[in-house]
């Protein structure tokens, strides 16, 4: 049977490069359940030449449509077949369209690892049932800067965003005209007043572009959608049934805990999806998936499993995804399926 080895991209944060080989076995997993149309088997993690490898193997040669799926693990290098001693290249075709920098160029405290990121958004498409290559419209309740916004965007998909945080609100709209400019592509951006009964609500920033003048002017566009505002109150923002799929990294209720409304700052990050949950919800389509992270040491698998399925929602069977980030935050991945 045929065998391959995936080569683990390096991480430039130690601690998660750490933890890549073993995220990789796992998200491998998910695409070979979920997505491959080659069964995988004997997945292991090995050491070659002296840098980490994913190998596995599959009952047929791997498909042109299963390379161009594996092209895009959240830390896949490189992909080669294995024969006898030797590596033999594979041609990846990962899905991204935009330039890299759109995803490292930002730096700052907090920042969510980008390949943890795309694992995040990778294995939640899964869950949906959606291919990875198909147009989707993706929802981060709590973006932050927009780090999975812009995993989004790299995939073709369009992306909406919320956050309470003023500040991050003002920095991802910054960053993201500034970047369009700088690439030259043909866009439209503007920052406006959200009303209901004369009341602000918040602000909305909205952006339309494309890769070229020609598919502006076609209607060929990708969509931005980002609301400063409370999460609680994502169902004012958006209509229901808008999106394929939520994915979101939950605060880690560590250094500044996490707000939930008026009831103030939460150190329980469990508390705060709690009360918003039922409104992400109604945002989702039906058959659509939402994927979290979170802190372990802010509520247990079982309580966040709990709240989940209290809302109608089907937690997804997945291989492991815990892996430690510092003293205080061990991070965890779940993912759940709204019934179709």
């Amino acid at each position: 049977m045929p065998r391959y080895a995936l080569l683990i991209l390096p991480a430039f944060n130690r601690v998660y490069g750490d933890s890549a080989p073993r995220l990789t076995h796992s998200e491998l997993e998910v695409f070979g359940a979920r997505a491959l149309t080659a069964k995988v088997s004997e997945v292991e993690r090995a050491t070659i030449g002296g840098v980490p490898y994913v190998g596995f193997t599959t009952q047929a040669a791997l498909s042109e449509h299963d390379l161009a799926l594996l092209s895009n693990l959240s830390s896949v290098y490189a992909l080669f077949g294995v024969e006898g001693e030797l590596l033999r290249p594979l041609t990846v075709r990962p899905l991204d369209r935009l330039s890299s920098d759109l995803i490292t160029i930002q730096k700052y405290a907090g920042k969510t690892n980008e390949h943890f990121t795309k694992l995040l958004l990778n294995v939640t498409v899964l869950a949906s049932g959606r291919p990875l290559d198909e147009r989707l419209s993706v929802f981060d309740p709590m973006c932050g800067r927009g780090t999975t916004l812009n995993q989004a965007l790299m995939y073709g998909y369009d992306a909406y965003g919320m956050d309470l945080d003023a500040k991050d609100f003002e920095a991802y709209s910054g960053f993201l005209k500034t970047w369009l400019r700088n690439k030259r592509l043909k866009h439209t951006a503007q920052t406006v007043p959200v009303r209901r009964d004369r009341a602000l609500l918040g602000r909305r920033f909205e952006v339309s572009f494309a890769l070229s003048k020609e598919d502006f002017k076609a209607g060929d566009t990708q969509q931005v959608g980002v609301v400063s505002g409370d999460t609680l109150r994502a169902r004012e923002f958006f209509r229901a049934r808008s999106f394929d799929v939520i994915a979101t990294d939950a605060p880690y209720g560590v250094q500044h805990g996490s707000r939930s409304g008026d009831a103030g700052l939460s150190r329980s990050p469990l508390e705060l999806i709690r009360r918003a949950v039922p409104g992400w919800v109604e945002l989702l389509r039906p058959g659509g998936a939402l994927g979290i992270s979170w802190n372990v040491y802010g509520g247990s698998r079982d309580d966040l499993a709990a709240i989940l399925e209290s809302a109608g929602l089907e937690i997804q069977k997945y291989p492991d995804f815990e892996h430690w980030v510092d003293q205080a935050i061990v991070r965890d991945i779940m993912v759940a399926r709204k019934p179709a």
